[in-house]
């Protein structure tokens, strides 16, 4: 009893720290709801285009933000006080799901009002997904990062298995606009638990102050100019653009492929949650990284996509997306550690937003894409293909990042795993 005792204590040591436990509460509600948006969001586009071309356009216009945003949110974060820029993208994000929650329930929703909501969200999402990291720093420092950062993880990832099945049902007994109005009242919850965060034990070493050049334009000659940090990102927005587009195929997998519902969509989705939860929980047991782990995972990931576009039947694409899951989060939690840890610790804020491009402004050009193969040639084509592209890539980096293989401590200032950036969270 003793020793479950203490292993529990360790697992959550970093919920003893009151702000980021009344945080990690909210941010359980948050991410419920965000996947609750995402199901219904994907599922509404189809009802009123029935065009997988037309769900792949509304994700690029989701995700263009983020790519061509992201520099700039990275200086705007470092600026301004965190938690008051929360606020703020909190209560933004918070109007445009009642805004769109409105627009379904008065039946007056067309796709280009579906368009624009789709590039206010992206807007506030440019700002709000490196905010969130940073700010999570501030709450716990550099001690409990690592253990804050893992159980944000798996918290994001138990929330993508349990949103779209709260989204199924919704949609299936209420409708598609209370899918919207729920993720309203989830961001109210956050708002409501950042007014009982205590400002005064934030860990203000955390926020470093940046050195040397400051411009929008230096995080991407730093990358340039370190070899395991230009060939992560390059291989990350292959696997972006291509294996990354969930969002799109799967919707279409789940109606064109399985002649299923909404129900049927929501249960891939969770399916890949379950086993991101379990990718998640193996990643948290590691201390060290390498890189030869990171071109194993992409390559596992893309050959187990592979096998799901082959599945016979909905049960069995079930199973394929649980090993998906798995070997995504792997892939993304490596990438994410080892390009921190070859960042200088000054310049380690604007590397990760240009992860955070190569991961999801990539979508932009791959969402398109996928949707148009999606829709003309099927969806086990559009999946497969991602797939390829992810073995593609690991053959790419193989050589030239095991060429400096080596075990790499992950010191306590940085992730050990990705909270809900993984490609398959792209909201």
């Amino acid at each position: 009893m003793e020793i479950i005792k203490e292993l529990g204590s360790k697992m959550f040591s970093s919920l003893s720290i009151r702000n980021y436990r009344l945080y990690f509460i909210g941010q359980a509600f948050s991410h419920v709801g965000n996947w609750m948006q995402t199901v219904a969001l994907g599922w509404l586009v189809l009802e009123v285009t029935g065009s997988g071309t037309a769900l792949g356009t509304m994700l690029a216009l989701r995700f263009a933000p983020l790519l061509f945003g992201a520099p700039f949110a990275g200086n705007l974060i470092d600026s301004m006080d965190k938690r008051t820029l929360l606020y703020t993208t909190q209560w933004m994000a918070a109007l445009l799901a009642l805004g769109v929650s409105a627009l379904v329930f008065a039946d007056v929703v067309q796709v280009w009002m579906l368009y624009a909501a789709a590039i206010a969200f992206g807007v506030v999402d440019a700002v709000d997904r490196p905010l969130r990291q940073t700010f999570v720093h501030e709450m716990v420092g550099p001690v409990q990062l690592r253990n804050a950062v893992t159980l944000s993880s798996t918290e994001a990832n138990v929330a993508r298995a349990l949103g779209p099945l709260f989204a199924g049902v919704l949609i299936a007994t209420v409708g598609i606009a209370f899918c919207f109005f729920a993720n309203t009242l989830s961001f109210l919850v956050v708002i409501f638990f950042l007014t009982r965060v205590r400002p005064e034990e934030f860990h203000k070493e955390a926020a470093h102050t940046s050195k040397g050049p400051s411009d929008i334009l230096s995080g991407l000659r730093y990358a340039a100019s370190v070899p395991a940090i230009r060939l992560i990102l390059i291989m990350m927005a292959v696997i972006g653009t291509f294996s990354y587009e969930f969002q799109v195929s799967l919707p279409i997998f789940a109606r064109q492929t399985f002649a299923g519902s909404a129900a049927d969509y929501a249960a891939l989705l969770a399916a890949m949650g379950v086993g991101s939860v379990m990718g998640g929980l193996f990643m948290a047991t590691r201390q060290k990284v390498t890189a030869s782990e990171f071109v194993v995972s992409a390559l596992l990931f893309g050959l187990s996509m592979c096998v799901t576009a082959t599945m016979p039947t909905l049960s069995y694409a079930v199973i394929g997306m649980v090993l998906v899951g798995f070997f995504s989060i792997n892939l993304s939690s490596v990438g994410n550690t080892i390009v921190q840890l070859e960042s200088a610790s000054y310049i380690r804020g604007r590397v990760m937003a240009l992860w955070t491009m190569a991961l999801f402004g990539s979508t932009l050009v791959g969402a398109p894409l996928i949707g148009l193969i999606s829709e003309y040639g099927g969806a086990r084509w559009s999946i497969a293909l991602g797939g390829f592209a992810a073995v593609c890539a690991a053959g790419f980096g193989a050589l030239p990042l095991m060429r400096k293989d080596k075990l790499q401590s992950v010191p306590a200032d940085v992730a050990t795993v990705t909270d809900d950036s993984v490609g398959s969270s792209k909201l």
